[in-house]
């Protein structure tokens, strides 16, 4: 194997890459990355077992096609550290990695190709195809409230829920909700739930833009590929059930109040200064016309806030964990937030006023 190619068009899908590869592994050719080289194309794949990613580039030259596997991170590093527009070849000699450019040389050990692993997907279901934005946006909205090594396995990703013509993105850690969903020009025979482990959550979502760029969904029993540009992206599914999220969002809250977003967040944010470090409680005491927000921890120092709010009613006060009320307003994209509440026991629910696509639950907690 002998190819040339630029930095630049190296270094992008090699950073891509090399983020699905775990630095500690229980096989030593996990820490590798593959590198392909056909007549025209230079391929990448990096696996942990659980996510594959698959780039694809241009060389300059190809002197001899072939394949080699060599350190990730490594590889990586010496090419962020080399100069802009440098050309740099590499070639296998003697089971050597040898990578020049200009006047600097690199040796880097390899490992048999044949060693690699390769994910077995089988034949997907079905193929749906999304723009990159619609995904990207749904992940967005809600992958901040995916559990983190729950002993619930389910909960430490994100469902993807895909009906005809819709297809939407739910997450939870047991203690919120984050919902969200958008049309899509696609039709499914038959509706499709699929859990998505997080860090195949987090990799996809690096793969991801705004843009109307087509994005192809393969839908498997226990495994999703994503196809989009020169990336291909495998990940196997969460093997469990998924808790039904539509009985968990309150009805009937008769307490609704609005509030600008930006404002409201500032001051949970300076109020949770003065929160207890485990708990990060807060009180919220709602009345008419102005919502006052308090906190105090084990030293005796208390914080106390004000903020003009939009509402009628019957006075309330309730307890949150700040932090994942604060949460919520950072992915909020509107200038206004509503909040919905029924009595002290039960979840709140926040969206944009009127609903948008995507709401969010937050459950009390007891101060």
């Amino acid at each position: 194997m002998k190819f040339s190619i630029s930095r630049e068009a190296l270094l992008r899908p090699l950073t891509l890459v090399a983020g699905v590869v775990e630095r500690r592994q229980t096989l030593p050719v996990l820490s590798n990355v593959l590198i392909d080289v056909k007549d025209d194309s230079v391929s990448l794949t990096g696996t942990d077992l659980e996510v594959e990613l698959v780039g694809r580039t241009v060389p300059a030259t190809v002197d001899v096609a072939g394949s080699a596997t060599v350190p990730a991170r490594k590889l990586m590093d010496i090419c962020k550290s080399l100069a802009e527009g440098s050309d740099i070849t590499i070639a296998v000699e003697e089971g050597r990695a040898i990578l020049r450019a200009g006047r600097s040389r690199f040796t880097l050990s390899t490992l048999p190709v044949a060693e690699f692993p390769n994910i077995d997907e089988g034949q997907g279901e079905a193929e749906i195809t999304l723009t990159r934005g619609t995904l990207k946006h749904l992940i967005d909205a809600t992958s901040f409230a995916m559990a983190q090594q729950d002993v619930r396995y389910y909960l430490n990703g994100m469902l993807i829920d895909l009906r005809d013509q819709l297809v939407r993105a739910v997450a939870t850690d047991g203690h919120r909700l984050a919902v969200c969903a958008r049309d899509a020009e696609f039709t499914l025979d038959k509706p499709f739930k699929m859990i998505l482990p997080r860090k195949g959550v987090l990799e996809l979502a690096r793969l991801l833009d705004d843009s109307d760029e087509p994005l192809t969904l393969t839908l498997g029993n226990n495994h999703l590929r994503a196809h989009t540009g020169n990336y291909t992206f495998t990940s196997k599914l969460v093997d469990g059930k998924f808790p039904d999220y539509e009985r968990v969002v309150p009805k009937g809250g008769d307490k609704q109040f609005c509030a600008d977003r930006a404002e409201l967040r500032q001051v949970l944010s300076r109020t949770a200064i003065l929160s207890n470090e485990k708990y990060r409680g807060v009180r919220l005491n709602l009345d008419e016309g102005n919502l006052r927000v308090t906190a105090n921890n084990p030293d005796q120092e208390e914080a106390e806030e004000n903020v003009s709010v939009e509402y009628q009613g019957s006075a309330l006060e309730i307890g949150f964990n700040v932090g994942y009320l604060v949460d919520v307003l950072n992915v909020l994209g509107c200038e206004q937030v509503q909040m919905t509440l029924s009595d002290p026991n039960s979840s709140a629910l926040l969206e944009a006023p009127g609903g948008s696509d995507a709401l969010y639950v937050v459950m009390p907690m007891r101060l």
